[in-house]
């Protein structure tokens, strides 16, 4: 696998790979279900339409941040030019799969804000393919990659629900 050497290049792979993943994946598809089209929802706007941006902000600022240390630790999110060590900082000591997390909230922000079914069911397909991606390919590539590192990481660390503390290894 190729490694981003310089930080330059891990900033440019990783802003390259956020635009090319879940770019596509929390913009373009929701954007091609739904059309941007708002819903009206009447009496319940002043609740909904809140919720929906705060899930949706919420999303991008954990995407953004947990992109932010790979680069920081010379590497990328994309499985082609990882980082040269296991990344447990920041939103990683409170939970192992913060992006697609980060990724789903901003789905499902959008499927409410425009009362969007199919986005709910898109949602579902996503998590599906995210979670055989993480069980068949990510977690023993990790696993072959930091061996009794990634093992203890994975002990103290949820896959799915954040922790209430961060982990202290």
């Amino acid at each position: 696998m190729a490694q981003a050497k310089s930080p330059a290049r891990a900033w440019i792979g990783t802003i390259v790979f956020l635009f090319m993943a879940p770019g596509v994946v929390a913009g373009l598809i929701p954007w091609l279900v739904t059309g941007w089209r708002g819903h009206d929802w009447g009496s319940t706007a002043w609740f909904v339409v809140p919720l929906s941006w705060v899930a949706i902000a919420a999303g991008v600022v954990f995407l953004l941040h947990a992109f932010a240390l790979f680069a920081l630790h010379r590497g990328t999110p994309a499985p082609i030019a990882p980082t040269e060590t296991l990344v447990v900082t920041g939103v990683y000591r409170f939970v192992r799969n913060p992006m697609y997390l980060a990724v789903l909230s901003i789905i499902l922000g959008q499927a409410l804000l425009f009362a969007s079914w199919g986005l709910v069911i898109y949602a579902v397909i996503a998590l599906t393919a995210v979670v055989a991606f993480v069980k068949g390919y990510e977690e023993p590539t990790l696993t072959e990659t930091y061996g009794e590192q990634y093992l203890a990481y994975r002990r103290n660390v949820p896959g799915w629900w954040p922790r209430l503390t961060p982990w202290q290894r």
